[in-house]
């Protein structure tokens, strides 16, 4: 759950209370959660498939602040899936896309564009300047380094990914002392092991269903209700119609979280691969 430091503004003026009135009828939000809220700022970490309804669920709840990393241009083999964008905005910038839909979907929250790639340079600073991260990268380099950052800025990692009809997410908060990404996989599987979306294929449906996913799993952290993610993977096969969950523990030889760790910095990483749709 994160916690909020300072006074936070509880006033809504009348449109805010028609915009958010169904998040306020439930008692578990209501007026001071819509707040939280408002206060709260998430890091999106790819503009693709599960990016895409993450960032219009996150504006659309009145997150106040959302930044989005990602440095590349919409293309025409994106919009089977990555929703955010449209047929005329083809060749525009993934982040300036999406920072036009949720605009457009909620004229009060800000959306922060930051038009790069996610290095080893830019990580602990990007990650440093928002409450929460979320990762919809599509390769593992970029991964790994999403997870190494958030440990060692100490932030809530939400993590879902995606790959022809199947789907996986999960909540990272080791600063909590739950497990973090390298409990679960300590290290990069091999080049050519796991195919990319691109080679692969993946059914559009299944990031939308796994990035609306994810949106929800950071709004019940940032309002600390419901049952955390955290310790827990999510696996879904949309063919089988069929939801599972693994329990995670941390692991205490984990290079990154465990008591011994040797992650200090990241200067270890290469520069990561491009970002869309996500994989695992």
């Amino acid at each position: 759950m994160f916690a909020y430091a300072g006074p936070m503004r509880l006033d809504f003026n009348d449109d805010e209370i028609i915009r958010y009135s169904r998040h306020i009828l439930l008692a578990e939000i209501g007026g001071t959660g819509q707040a939280k809220l408002r206060e709260a700022s998430v890091l999106v970490v790819g503009a693709g498939g599960l990016g895409s309804p993450l960032v219009l669920y996150l504006a659309a709840a009145g997150v106040g602040r959302i930044g989005v990393v990602d440095d590349d241009v919409v293309e025409l083999s994106n919009l089977q899936r990555q929703i955010v964008h449209t047929t005329g905005r083809i060749g525009v910038a993934k982040v300036d896309s999406a920072a036009t839909a949720a605009g457009a979907l909620n004229p009060d929250v800000r959306v922060e564009t930051h038009r790069q790639r996610f290095t080893a340079d830019n990580a602990l600073a990007l990650v440093a300047g928002y409450d929460i991260v979320c990762d919809g990268s599509d390769n593992f380099s970029t991964r790994f380094l999403v997870a190494d950052a958030c440990v060692l800025a100490r932030r809530t990692l939400v993590s879902a990914a995606v790959l022809r009809f199947e789907g996986q997410l999960s909540v990272f908060r080791p600063h909590a002392g739950g497990p973090c990404y390298r409990c679960l996989y300590p290290e990069p599987p091999p080049p050519g092991i796991v195919p990319a979306c691109s080679e692969a294929g993946v059914l559009g449906a299944v990031t939308g269903v796994m990035g609306t996913l994810q949106a929800t799993e950071v709004l019940k952290e940032i309002l600390g209700i419901g049952e955390t993610l955290a310790g827990r993977l999510l696996i879904w096969d949309a063919l089988a119609t069929r939801f599972r969950t693994v329990r995670l523990r941390p692991d205490p030889h984990c290079a990154a979280c465990g008591p011994d760790a040797t992650l200090h910095d990241l200067s270890a990483h290469s520069s990561p691969e491009g970002l869309t749709c996500g994989i695992i």
